[in-house]
Parts: C-alpha cells; structure tokens; sequence
C-alpha cells in the first residue's frame, strides 16, 4: 500500500493537459482557460461619468454658481461640441463626458429651471469621472491557466474577445464490472444488485467539466471484460468499478495488463478505498476504483477529480480541503487514512455511526469528509480537523 500523496504523485504524473481548442464565447463557461489572452480595447475608451448629473469645468463648481444647459451627453449619445466657462451639460451615467469638462455635479446638488442650473450649497468633493482605461487598457492580459466563471466571461466580452483558447473537456468512460449488477430499471435477480456507481461518477466527472459515457456492465469473464474495454477507445480517462481486488473474479488488473496497461500502483493506505489501481493503457490513464459504492465515490473526490483538473489544465493539486471543528469526540484512528461521512451543524462536524463503505444513503445525507490522518490520536468536540466539502 502506498499513502494517499504518493498515489496522487503517480496520478499526476501520468495526466497531462489535453490540447487546446478555440471556441466561441458563450460556450467557454467552466472551461480552462490555456493560455492568457489580451484586451482588444480599452475601458473605458473615453472618460465617462459615473453619475447622473451635470458636467462642467471645475473652476465652475461653486455653492450657487449659476450655468448655462448647452446640450445633452447619453450613453451612446455623447455631446458633440466643447464646453466653455459657465456652461454646463447634462449627462447621464456612462455617457463621455465632453471636451473641457472635468468635473460632474451630480443631480442631487442642482436646480434646474430651463436652460439654467444652480448649483446647491453642499456639493461633494469628487469628480464622478471615471478616467479612461479605469477598468483595463489594451493589451492587458486575463492570466492563465484559470477556470472560466461569469466575471472572467464578463471580462473577455468587454476586452472584446468573441472566442477564447480553453482546454478540451476530457473523455471519460466509465465501466462498472460483476456478474451480480443489472441496469436500474431491470429486474435483478436473487443475486444481483443494481448498478448505482457508475450514475454517481458520471455526475462528479460532468460536474467537472468532463463528458462521461456509461459503458455496458462487464461481466466478470475476460471475453466480456475485453470487449467493453475496446468500447472504451478514444477516452481520455478510463474509470473501472469494482473487479479491482484478490478475490476469485476479481480479473480488471488482469485483463488491463493484457491488453498493455502499464500499472502504476495498486492499493493505497486509505479507507475507504484500499483496492484502487492505475495506470496506462495507450493514450489513456486508466484508475481502477473499489466497488463499494462509497469507496467509489470517496477515491472519486480524492483522486479522480484532482487527476481531471490536471488534464483540463490546472495546476496539479490535492482536492482542497477546509478546516472545521467536530461536534463530538472520535477515537483514535488507525493506521490508513481514514474519510468519514458526516454533517455540518451548529455545533460542528458530525460524523455519521454508521461509516460502512456500503452505505449509499449515509452518503447521500453527508456534506463533508473528515479526514483523519494515519495514528491520528483521539479528538475531543471542539478540535480542529480537515476535511472536504461534499
């Protein structure tokens, strides 16, 4: 068994960036951006004003000064002559203001009667300009890698980039294995089970930004385990559930080996999720999860998704973890890292009695993984620990 860093390390090293592509904007939501991009424009690209009000030469603002209204500046609609001395015109937010102004009241301080202003007694101190290039000059960079979200869209559309370099979305194929699973839906027989896993998987690796396809079961013979493998071509990551272990039908590590999957490692020193492989198999990195269902997904939050952030571009990293502190004692942990199921509360963190790696519907109610590192000593209610959001 190798610890839970050590199989990261190995994980990292066998994914890489996938290329980039250029697509339109609108599409670019979540992606990663490859490489940094630059302003086609500057913003703003004239001085604007930043409130509704009155431009004017500054030497003109004065309590009770009295102005002359020549004219009106809109947004799109700018004032097209040059202010004098003793004029002023009206202006509304984001609308340029006009050449010799550098000043605007806003409207609160004014009297208008006609085409004359007064200017009130209190007026405040700034300009309410905004300068051009406040905001970015062309040629200012958006920086990457970095993943796309509503105000680096925002950003791009105003820098005037209809279309941005991302990463391509990694291909993931996921195969669950065993005689005993059917489809939801079947009928299961005696013996059987419905295949849950892999459903939870394609909905952790599309959160991500990936597409997933669902491959048919494999079942637990070579021939059949073989042929859902070459269905699998063409992906980036290849995720198998289940068939990972020593036991009599447990063939994946097999059956990957012989059609060339270069193994990385086997076992890692965590529970859940001792049974996990990877490595490999021509262009695709292959991991090989346990088929608990929690094991599953618990090795899909640790590794995973730190693996899919790397082939999208991203630095290579450990899923982040936030610190809290636990709303009851815990005993001490033994020799594996250990990722509890449990609640946010009040008082804390609250893990689950029941932590069998079986229990789907504990995990459907959890919202965080406390991490317990290898010997960690016994915790009281109100010690800090670590742990990943869920």
């Amino acid at each position: 068994m190798i610890p839970v860093e050590q199989a990261l390390a190995h994980l990292f090293a066998l994914a890489a960036p996938l290329p980039p592509r250029e697509i339109p904007l609108a599409q670019a939501a979540g992606r990663v951006l490859a490489r940094p991009v630059a302003a086609r424009r500057t913003q703003p690209p004239f001085a604007a004003s930043a409130m509704d009000g009155y431009a004017l030469c500054a030497a003109d603002a004065r309590p009770g000064a009295v102005l002359r209204v020549v004219g009106v500046s809109a947004a799109g609609h700018g004032f097209d002559g040059a202010l004098a001395p003793g004029q002023a015109v009206r202006i509304l937010t984001g609308a340029p203001v006009p050449q010799g102004a550098d000043r605007v009241v806003i409207q609160e301080d004014v009297t208008r009667q006609d085409d004359t202003i007064t200017l009130g007694d209190r007026l405040d101190t700034g300009t309410n300009i905004r300068p051009v290039g406040a905001d970015f000059c062309a040629g200012d960079t958006l920086s990457a890698p970095r993943r796309l979200g509503p105000a680096d869209l925002a950003l791009a559309a105003a820098m005037n980039l209809p279309t941005l370099p991302v990463h391509r979305q990694a291909e993931v194929a996921i195969i669950a294995t065993g005689d005993e699973l059917v489809m939801p839906g079947e009928d299961p027989g005696p013996d059987q089970i419905i295949a849950a896993n892999g459903y939870g998987l394609k909905a952790m690796v599309e959160a991500e930004g990936a597409r997933a396809r669902l491959l048919p079961i494999a079942r637990d013979t070579e021939a059949s385990l073989k042929t859902v493998f070459d269905l699998a071509e063409g992906a980036d990551l290849i995720l198998t559930i289940g068939g990972a272990s020593v036991g009599d039908h447990d063939i994946v590590g097999p059956v990957a080996a012989a059609l060339g999957m270069a193994k990385s490692f086997y076992k890692v020193a965590m529970r859940p999720g001792k049974p996990l492989m990877a490595g490999r198999m021509g262009p695709a990195v292959m991991i090989g999860l346990p088929g608990n269902p929690v094991s599953a997904l618990v090795c899909g939050q640790v590794f995973v998704l730190p693996t899919l952030r790397v082939m999208h571009g991203l630095p290579a990293a450990p899923a982040s973890r936030l610190h809290g502190v636990l709303a009851t004692d815990l005993p001490a942990n033994g020799p594996r890292e250990h990722y509890l199921r449990a609640r946010i509360t009040p008082d804390g963190l609250a893990p689950f009695d029941r932590q069998d790696s079986a229990l789907l519907s504990v995990l459907s109610q959890a919202r965080a993984l406390i991490v317990r590192p290898p010997g960690d000593a016994p915790r009281r209610a109100g010690d800090s620990v670590d742990y990943l959001p869920l």
